[in-house]
């Protein structure tokens, strides 16, 4: 997470789920481990929580950590049908989905009052699962939208809709959601410089596919990503009645060809200091001229601010070029299929399938759509995230659970701790101000101190593309309502119900959702080296995140500002570029290396977050040595619960949009991190001449 982003799961959570349900815009061989443990200590706890017959013993852990840690998992895992990607995310995923479901599907059993955000639930479900009642409608429920766009005749009515469009589903620093599928996208938190209230940051958005990449890229497979797209474009055209559905989708086509190609990277999107950039909204005309920007402002609700910042400044001045200069008939024609490919999921079968077809089979290999019962679950979670949070906390996350979780948590950030006074090449000023930072970074375990209030979101039993509809716009207002306000420190970015972590470089803080703390990340029951190795490296990454090549540009408080000594910042520089090298040399697929620039945050990340863990882990021991469990030592049994962590399976079109498009490298790579970590050589008798190791001057060591 080039600062803070999202566990691993950013792009993965989608894969998780298969596509998104709902309407969308949307980590010499070795001497055997068995023989290299001595004599136990102290009495063995019952499980070591590691999967031994996942262990590919005939691999040597030096030449391919992964491939020994889950060798013999991955010769017999399947992916399953109606997943991208399967894995240890995928399992903890599946439990969270389940219960979920069994929440939710048991609410309406108890006939919820009108009003309650039990009934919201309840509601929001049965209209997702109504298919008669969405095969009846057909385009109906969609009509408004599409006579709107219709309806356009002029610049002004162009900017109009354009504006009354953008929705707050873009978040480069939290999340790594660098654009959006409408043109325009919004985030909004505190400023980067100054006090701390919350402004708006416009981004960039616009595209189909998942990427610039997508369009730009002379990679085969990408080519025939762009001629399938063609095609879908041309097919959800037609069964809308559209005329001319190939001449449209071809001009369609072109359109997002010329928005790719003015929009940043990844890489530069990753980049804080490109993104700080406060535009007056009275100078708007003149900093990026096209678009009616007095009509879009109005029609966005944010007329009433008087500075903007702009994160992606070429790509908005390309935007709004484009506004004026692409003919209004090809807009027009280019929204009406924006809004059939939004809705998809909840208009009739026709459109649903085709919608599958290209993102679900095309873009990710997925060879079978979801139930309906798992789309809607997903949908409704998604709508509805605090109000199903909240009941699936009190049902599936013991206090036990939450205080055992804390005080690892507490363990490893006094590790981090530690682990800044034992740095011989930073100098004590810079050494200050990074313990001040982890001393006051604020943690939250498992769901939020207050919850969000729905009562203002209707929910129709019978409109289950409008509860959608309505559910986006409802939390863009709940955006728009911090605007000019101080930031909360306590905000959650993330639902109970969600398996995934994120680090806040704004807020100094950190969430850990219920749905992750769950076996074989977290198991109250299991070997602390399991679940240090497993959770506390979980854990490590993401305090570790406040320290990346992003997250050390920000201060105790949240604030953009240097902190670091030139000297300091030299060296950082110098072990990260040994790093991005490092990265740089994996090839996923034939030709196709993973960018260590791109991954770089994250990577670190993986890499101080697990050197801390095992601190944590070490310290927790009190001197003595760990006991053998199941002929393993607690040092292997750390690292490998850390491997099998990461052990994942991907279809090679997600594969592909992972190094293409995603801030983290693939699983099997990120379990190769180990190769950093001193203990790991000793631990697994890793000698010279092996693939993975690194002379101790060549492992990174940067926190």
């Amino acid at each position: 997470m080039p600062s803070n982003r999202p566990l691993a799961l950013a792009a993965l959570a989608v894969a998780l789920a298969g596509v998104l349900a709902g309407c969308q815009r949307t980590p010499s061989p070795a001497q055997d481990a068995t023989q290299a443990a001595p004599a136990a200590l102290d009495a063995a706890p019952a499980a070591s929580g590691i999967d031994l017959a996942g262990i590919d013993k005939s691999v040597a852990p030096g030449d391919d950590f992964n491939a020994y840690a889950n060798g013999n998992w991955e010769k017999t895992a399947k992916i399953p049908d109606d997943r991208s990607s399967t894995g240890v995310f995928v399992q903890v995923f599946e439990l969270a989905e389940k219960r979920t479901a069994d929440l939710i599907q048991g609410l309406e059993k108890t006939d919820p009052a009108a009003g309650s955000d039990e009934r919201r639930i309840a509601d929001y479900y049965a209209a997702y699962m109504d298919e008669a009642g969405i095969e009846q409608h057909g385009l109906a429920p969609l009509q408004p939208v599409l006579d709107s766009i219709d309806a356009i005749d002029s610049l002004p009515a162009l900017s109009t809709y354009i504006g009354a469009s953008v929705r707050a589903d873009t978040d480069p620093l939290n999340y790594t959601n660098f654009h959006t599928g409408n043109l325009f996208g919004v985030f909004v938190a505190r400023e980067l410089e100054g006090p701390p209230r919350n402004v708006a940051t416009l981004m960039q958005g616009g595209l189909g596919m998942p990427d610039r990449e997508y369009y730009l890229s002379a990679d085969k497979a990408m080519a025939q990503n762009r001629d399938k797209y063609r095609a879908y474009i041309a097919a959800l055209l037609e069964q809308a009645g559209t005329p001319d559905a190939e001449d449209k989708a071809k001009a369609i086509f072109d359109l997002e060809m010329k928005i790719a190609k003015v929009h940043a990277s990844v890489l530069d999107s990753q980049d804080v200091h490109k993104g700080n950039n406060p535009w007056e909204t009275a100078a708007l005309a003149d900093k990026a001229p096209g678009i009616d920007w007095p009509a879009f402002l109005d029609a966005s609700g944010l007329a009433g601010e008087k500075t903007i910042v702009a994160w992606q400044p070429d790509a908005i001045r390309g935007l709004s070029a484009l506004v004026a200069s692409e003919s209004l008939q090809a807009w027009k024609d280019y929204l009406r299929f924006h809004a059939l490919d939004h809705s998809a999921a909840l208009l009739p079968k026709a459109y649903a399938d085709l919608h599958f077809d290209f993102h679900g089979r095309t873009l990710q290999g997925t060879p079978q759509q979801q139930d309906r019962w798992k789309r809607a679950v997903a949908a409704t979670s998604n709508a509805l995230g605090d109000a199903v949070g909240k009941r699936y906390a009190e049902q599936y996350f013991p206090p036990s659970s939450k205080a055992q979780v804390e005080q690892m948590v507490h363990n490893i950030l006094a590790a981090f701790r530690d682990g800044v006074d034992q740095l011989d090449w930073m100098t004590p000023e810079t050494k200050k101000i990074a313990k001040a930072k982890a001393e006051t970074m604020r943690v939250s375990v498992g769901y939020p101190d207050t919850w969000r209030d729905y009562s203002t979101l209707e929910i129709r039993r019978d409109d289950p593309l409008g509860n959608a509809l309505r559910a986006e716009e409802r939390e863009y207002r709940y955006q728009l309502s911090k605007l000019g306000k101080d930031i909360d420190p306590g905000e959650w970015w993330m639902t109970p119900q969600t398996v995934n972590a994120i680090q806040l470089p704004l807020q100094n803080a950190m969430n850990f959702p219920a749905a992750i703390l769950e076996a074989p990340f977290f198991d109250p029951g299991a070997d602390p080296a399991a679940n240090y190795g497993a959770i506390g490296a979980v854990i490590g990454h993401e305090i570790s995140h406040g320290f990346d090549n992003t997250g050390a540009e920000f201060g105790t408080d949240g604030q953009l500002h240097n902190w670091w000594t030139p000297e300091d910042s030299a060296h950082f520089k110098a072990a990260a570029d040994r790093l991005v090298k490092q990265y740089d040399a994996y090839e996923p697929l034939p030709g196709l290396h993973i960018n260590g620039a791109q991954t770089l945050g994250e990577n670190i990340a993986d890499v101080a977050g697990l050197q801390a863990a095992y601190r944590a882990w070490r310290t927790s021991l009190d001197g003595k040595e760990a006991p053998v469990i199941d002929g393993l030592t607690g040092d292997q049994r750390f690292f490998l619960a850390f491997g099998q962590a990461w052990r994942t399976k991907m279809r090679e079109p997600t594969l592909r949009a992972r190094v293409v498009g995603d801030v983290h490298a693939p699983g099997a790579y990120r379990a190769l991190t180990v190769r950093n970590i001193d203990p790991w050589y000793k631990a697994f008798d890793v000698e010279p001449g092996q693939k993975l190791y690194l002379d101790e001057g060549d492992r990174v060591k940067i926190w």
